[in-house]
């Protein structure tokens, strides 16, 4: 099971949004290419990577919903064992087995979210790192000792961490983990990787309108009939909350309010900074909207490390996304 960060507030009372669409779910619309046939909502939801996969989806028929639901859940599945750094035997730890030696053929899938996790790297200045992991178990070790790590354990930690360290062939389609002692850990891009490519299933069986929601990881794509988007409401715990309303984009929400420990009197975030191997201590909360769901759940763990003022420049320089910001004052 790929780590999951707590921290998902995103909430998506779909029956009171659409209540609409819930009260009447057979819905004719104006496309052209569905204009002869009446589209009705369903819902289906799976446990997939540790948490609730919930899939709302607007198709002709339950059989048409059913099937293309389940396409979308088996991509979900044979990713988390793919990409998953709890299972021993999954294909992204036996990359981090071979840290210091030669490069790696790997699927295309794992490839591609390397590839995308190391732009994603460098455009963060290095606050999301895919090469986090041995920082992030000395981290979770801290925080349920209740206790930092000490000196020694986090420098030797942190000469493992560095996404520079990533050598990437696409002509061969292989990867080197440059390092010896390199362990990947795509948290903070893995449940979004696999909400793209559920989506992209459901568009490969005809099936457009659809919302899924993968702990808190959204991805939207074309909107319910008759309306302009996907309502989908926000709440960090630092405000009221707000409702954004997204259509063909990924939406992921970080912080700190639900999940931290308290070290020395002071209040250490479960995010992990790649750079200095400790949580983050300012209380910040980040929903970025994006293009894609892989590279909203990316910048919204980055933004929560680099601060509002410099989160905000790195979240401008992507086509097409936005932030939302709250800091605790």
């Amino acid at each position: 099971m790929m780590p999951i960060r707590p921290f998902l507030l995103l909430c998506v009372p779909l029956w009171l949004l659409h209540a609409g669409c819930a009260s009447d779910p057979t819905v004719a619309t104006s496309d052209s290419t569905e204009a002869a046939e009446v589209l009705s909502r369903y819902e289906f939801a799976q446990i997939h990577m540790g948490v609730e996969c919930r899939i709302t989806l607007y198709a002709v028929g339950r059989e048409c919903a059913a099937n293309a639901a389940a396409q979308a859940f088996e991509r979900i599945a044979s990713l988390d064992a793919s990409l998953s750094d709890w299972l021993r035997g999954s294909e992204l730890n036996r990359l981090s087995d071979a840290a210091g030696g030669p490069a790696v053929i790997v699927s295309e899938d794992l490839y591609r979210v390397m590839d995308l996790a190391r732009q994603l790297s460098e455009a963060t200045d290095g606050a999301f790192d895919p090469t986090v992991g041995p920082v992030v178990r000395l981290w979770r070790q801290a925080r349920r000792d209740g206790r930092l790590p000490n000196t020694e354990e986090l420098a030797s930690a942190l000469l493992a961490v560095g996404w520079k360290e990533i050598e990437l062939n696409p002509e061969d389609r292989t990867v080197r983990l440059v390092q010896p002692g390199m362990r990947l850990d795509l948290g903070g891009i893995g449940k979004g990787f696999a909400a793209d490519r559920a989506g992209d299933a459901l568009r490969e069986q005809g099936v457009n309108r659809f919302l899924i929601d993968l702990g808190g990881d959204l991805l939207a794509g074309e909107p319910p009939p008759g309306r302009e988007g996907w309502a989908i409401q926000v709440r960090t715990g630092l405000s009221g909350g707000t409702t954004v309303e997204v259509e063909n984009a990924g939406v992921a929400t970080s912080g700190d309010t639900a999940q931290f420990v308290e070290i020395g009197g002071i209040r250490y975030s479960h995010i992990v900074d790649p750079r200095t191997g400790l949580g983050v201590t300012n209380r910040i909360a980040a929903t970025v909207i994006a293009p894609d769901a892989a590279t909203a759940d990316a910048l919204a763990s980055a933004v929560c490390v680099l601060g509002e003022g410099r989160g905000r420049e790195v979240v401008a320089g992507f086509e097409g996304a936005s932030v939302i910001v709250e800091v605790a004052r």
